[in-house]
């Protein structure tokens, strides 16, 4: 008779305890010990994902094979609007992308004529910032997106609003890493890329080295070479070949043939978001279907509002806002999360209705997995505790929050530090999150916010930790610091020679004195020794004095004959034709 074929089980991402014992036709006890065995005390109504389920049967040896159920739920991507027949040419967006340093932002300037960069700490943009120009009548609208490394989640989320991006990189630095992932950004959002090679009135300027970076190690071919990517050589600092540049983002977007509905509920993506005094919520969106009014309800997440003022880039009041057009608005009752989806609708009473469903939804998600397969294998590998570093961010905006904690949680600690965000929030920092860090165990990280006077007093007679940072990079440099400090430090031994013993001339309870040949390094005073019989460790004790022929030695070298006199804190018994190792050993602070 074949042998049974194994039971295959379909479950959804996650499962409660009790419908996975039932689905395995397993007493949910049963469930419930293999999890606490492995650390996990679970509740029949607790949910567990697909990979705790996983491993929870391997576990138990059991012959069914769990197969994830496809998602229906498509809610998370981002919704495509089949266009009309009545669809209008839009404005390209396009994205300004590159390694950090190559001149993103210094091209932007050149562009809008105005100094993009003020206001941004260490020269470096910390935010997706966005601005239309005009060129030839028509308007581009441009995104600036940070450079550094830990603005990696921003620069995708300006990669998935584009359609055409602009990679800078420069003539005399060639391709870098950012280069790299901007490309990569690029072909993820099936965006068009356009190629800037910068600071080309540079004396090591080396345009043709860029291009065959760019060509042999990344696929991207010039025209010029027979290919399909357009580059354009530029200087920001003088202004040549910017109007070119321009004309070719123009170009390329002729050819996608962008277009979108105009008598349609606007429509969009929230690019950035903060709290103002005096104004509320400060939300950057980006329009991609019909047009943002004064006055429209409108809704963004969790997040519903009237717009009360509607702002273009430079800050003028603006009648309202069509495709491809980037506005600030006031008005929103809490801050949406950043890439959020923003919908008008036509009252309060239907906006509120979709943010209560949204937030359900929310909350449903976030409750819905309450044990993952990583908590179960961490706790089925770790063999120690690992130290606690908590924190609570606060961030100017919220892309910047994402970003920061994002960044956090990638300090590598190979588990034995683990990073827990207590608290986070955009604005400024308060009174609850001092009384949140008055344990003294609790770190608060500012990033491009401020501490007010009040709460400043408060936090000194709390003695709470509070560090505000304006460069993300120096933010994350102290966190990684702090979590190194709490690394357990590092023993180091390090072998300086080695000792037969030949004879064995005074034992008491804390002191050995003998003699033996150094059969390799040297011997001095003060050196650690290992006195070892075959596999066996006999026991420690340390160099008090060597001596050779009979007189006081610094150091004796192999080859040569010596005495010694250890010291020890407990008794000895040594034997001739023991091995003795000296060694240094030394307590080294560890680092990530």
């Amino acid at each position: 008779m074949s042998e049974p074929a194994e039971k295959v089980l379909s479950i959804a991402d996650s499962i409660t305890v009790g419908e996975l014992a039932e689905a395995l036709n397993l007493p949910v006890t049963t469930l419930v010990g293999e999890l606490f065995k492995n650390g996990i005390a679970a509740t029949i109504n607790q949910r567990i994902d697909f990979e705790t389920a996983t491993i929870i049967v391997d576990e138990l040896g059991l012959d069914v094979e769990l197969k994830k159920k496809e998602s229906t739920n498509g809610s998370s991507e981002r919704r495509v609007r089949q266009l009309s027949d009545h669809a209008v040419d839009r404005p390209p967006i396009v994205a300004v992308m590159g390694h950090v340093d190559h001149g993103k932002t210094s091209l932007l300037d050149a562009i809008l004529g105005q100094k993009v960069a003020d206001g941004e700490a260490g020269g470096i943009t910390q935010h997706i910032s966005a601005y239309q120009t005009i060129r030839s009548d028509r308007a581009i609208t441009l995104l600036d997106t940070p450079g550094h490394e830990a603005f990696a989640a921003l620069r995708q989320h300006g990669a998935t609003l584009t359609d055409v991006v602009i990679i800078v990189v420069a003539a005399d630095d060639g391709v870098k890493p950012q280069t790299v992932e901007a490309i990569r950004f690029a072909r993820s959002a099936n965006a068009k890329i356009v190629v800037a090679i910068n600071k080309i009135d540079k004396e090591t300027a080396n345009p043709q080295l860029v291009k065959t970076q760019l060509a042999t190690e990344h696929n991207l071919n010039p025209e010029e070479w027979g290919g399909d990517v357009i580059m354009v050589e530029v200087s920001a600092k003088t202004g040549q070949n910017i109007d070119k540049l321009l004309d070719m983002v123009l170009l390329v977007a002729d050819m996608e043939e962008l277009k979108a509905d105009v008598d349609v509920p606007a429509e969009g993506l929230v690019i950035e978001s903060h709290m103002e005094v005096g104004r509320g919520a400060v939300v950057t969106l980006l329009v991609e279907q019909g047009f943002l009014r004064p006055g429209m309800f409108l809704t963004a997440g969790t997040s519903y509002g009237k717009v009360r003022t509607l702002l273009d880039f430079s800050g003028k009041a603006s009648r309202e806002a069509g495709p491809s057009t980037p506005v600030t608005v006031t008005g929103f009752k809490e801050l949406p999360q950043f890439g959020d989806q923003f919908l008008v609708v036509k009252s309060e009473k239907e906006a509120r209705a979709r943010t209560l469903a949204a937030r359900l939804e929310g909350e449903r998600n976030a409750a819905s997995t309450n044990v993952t397969g990583a908590d179960l294998l961490k706790r089925m590998t770790q063999q120690e505790e690992a130290a606690d570093f908590n924190v609570i961010v606060k961030a100017d905006v919220q892309g910047s929050l994402t970003s920061v904690i994002d960044s956090l949680r990638l300090i590598e600690t190979n588990g034995e530090v683990s990073l827990h965000v207590v608290s986070s929030g955009v604005g400024n920092i308060t009174e609850n999150d001092v009384r949140l860090a008055a344990d003294g165990k609790t770190v608060i990280y500012g990033f491009n916010v401020d501490l007010p006077p009040a709460v400043k007093r408060l936090a000194t007679r709390e003695r709470a930790e509070v560090r505000i940072y304006s460069v993300i990079y120096e933010l994350l440099d102290d966190a990684k610091r702090s979590m190194e400090q709490l690394l357990a430090p590092e023993v180091v031994e390090t072998e300086v020679g080695t000792l037969e013993l030949k004879g064995i001339f005074r034992t008491l309870r804390d002191q050995v004195i003998a003699g033996g040949l150094v059969t390799s390094g040297k011997v001095s005073a003060g050196l650690l020794a290992r006195i070892t019989r075959g596999d066996e460790i006999v026991g420690e004790a340390t160099v008090a004095s060597v001596q050779r022929e009979k007189t006081a030695a610094k150091e004796v070298f192999e080859g040569d004959m010596c005495g010694l006199d250890l010291t020890t804190d407990r008794k000895l018994a040594l034997e001739i034709g023991d091995k003795v190792s000296f060694f240094t050993r030394e307590v080294v602070e560890r680092h990530l």
